[in-house]
C-alpha cells in the first residue's frame, strides 16, 4: 500500500482521506518514512529553509486556546509587555539574517492587532527591510484586510501566518472564543491581498492521528505551501498542562503523513522541537525540509548555528 500511494503522489495526484487514513496502519513504519522522504526530494530537492519569530505584543490575551501560556483565562506566570523594544528586536533579525535565516516574522498576542500597534510595528519592518535581505512574515491573529494590505504595501510582508491550529472538528475542543471558520477568512483574505500563507498546528491536544490527517487535508484545500508541525509544550496553568507526551513513532507517522498529502510544501519544524532532539534526524528524514530556529514565543529554541550544521549534516542545503 505505501509504495502504491507513494507512486500515486509522485504522478502528482492527491490522495483522499481513506487513503491518507490506511497509512496510519501501516506496519512497516520504517518503509512509510522513507517513502515521504523519498516525495520530499522528488518535489523538493534537498534545500532546507529557515525562519525565526519575534514576541512583539506578550501576554494579556483574552482567547481561551487551551494551549497557549499567553491567554488571560490562566495563571502561566508568562510575561506581559505591549511593545517589544524596536532596536533590540532590528538587532536580532538583522543578526539572524547574518546567520542565513530566510524569514522573520513578528507574532502579536490577542484576537486581532490593533491600529495602534501596527502603526508602532511597521517603522519596525521597514528598517529590516532597508538592511537586509531577509523576507518579512506577521502573525497578528483575526486581522482585517486593510491591515494586511497595510503590512503588504508599507511593512513589506510576503507570508502573513495564521495556524489553523488542529482539525475544524477538533478546534472548538481546545478553543471556544473563536472559530475555526474565522482563521479560514482570515488565510483567505490574505491571500486575497496577495500573500502567501503559512498555516499549520499543534500536535498532542488531545487529537487522533484521523484529526490529523483532516487538519493536513484542509491545509492542502486552502493551498498552503508553509506548513509548521509544533509539538505540544504543556504549559503549567493551562488546561493542557497535564496531556500524555507523544510518542516517537506518532510523531513520525504525523509529519510522514503530512508529507504523503501535502507533497510540495515546507513542512517545518515549530515549537515543541527540543523534546524530539534524540530522533531529529529521523525526523528530518520523514518528510520535514524547514525550520523555526532560535527562540520561540515563550519557549527556549534552539541555536541557529547549531541548527544550520545539523541540518547540513543531514544531506540539506541552507542557501
Amino acid at each position: 500500500m505505501i509504495e502504491i500511494l507513494k507512486k500515486k503522489v509522485l504522478e502528482g495526484d492527491a490522495l483522499s482521506y481513506d487513503e491518507a487514513l490506511s497509512l496510519i496502519g501501516a506496519t512497516d513504519k520504517e518503509a512509510l518514512y522513507k517513502a515521504a522522504d523519498e516525495i520530499r526530494e522528488h518535489f523538493c530537492g534537498n534545500s532546507f529553509v529557515l525562519c525565526s519569530i519575534t514576541n512583539a505584543k506578550s501576554g494579556a490575551c483574552k482567547q481561551d486556546c487551551q494551549w497557549c501560556s499567553q491567554s488571560a483565562w490562566y495563571k502561566t506566570g508568562v510575561e506581559e509587555y505591549e511593545l517589544v523594544d524596536k532596536d533590540e528586536t532590528i538587532k536580532e533579525v538583522l543578526f539572524n539574517a547574518s546567520r542565513g535565516v530566510h524569514r522573520h516574522s513578528l507574532v502579536t498576542s490577542g484576537r486581532r492587532v490593533s491600529n495602534k500597534t501596527l502603526d508602532q510595528l511597521i517603522p519596525i519592518y521597514k528598517e529590516i527591510k532597508g538592511n537586509s535581505k531577509i523576507s518579512l512574515c506577521a502573525s497578528m491573529g483575526l486581522i482585517d484586510e486593510h491591515q494586511l494590505i497595510r503590512l503588504k504595501n508599507e511593512a513589506g510582508i510576503t507570508h502573513y501566518h495564521c495556524n489553523l491550529e488542529t482539525a475544524p472538528s477538533f478546534f472548538a475542543s481546545v478553543c471556544t472564543s473563536h472559530t475555526i471558520e474565522e482563521k479560514i477568512e482570515t488565510i483567505k483574505k490574505a491571500q486575497k491581498t496577495g500573500l502567501k500563507i503559512c498555516s499549520g498546528g499543534i500536535i498532542g491536544m488531545g487529537e487522533t492521528m484521523e484529526h490529523r490527517v483532516e487538519l493536513a487535508i484542509a491545509l492542502r484545500d486552502l493551498g498552503v505551501q508553509s506548513i509548521p508541525i509544533n509539538i505540544l509544550t504543556p504549559i503549567q496553568g493551562t488546561p493542557l498542562q497535564d496531556a500524555k507526551p507523544l510518542s516517537e513513532e506518532e510523531i513520525l507517522t504525523t509529519i510522514a503523513l503530512f508529507r504523503f498529502l501535502n507533497p510540495k510544501a515546507k513542512l517545518r519544524f515549530a515549537g515543541g522541537r527540543l523534546q524530539i532532539k534524540h530522533f531529529q534526524d529521523k525526523a528530518l528524514h520523514a518528510g520535514i525540509n524547514s525550520a523555526l530556529t532560535g527562540d520561540y514565543l515563550t519557549t527556549i529554541g534552539s541555536n541557529v548555528d547549531d541548527d544550520i550544521r545539523d541540518f547540513t549534516n543531514s544531506g540539506f542545503t541552507i542557501d
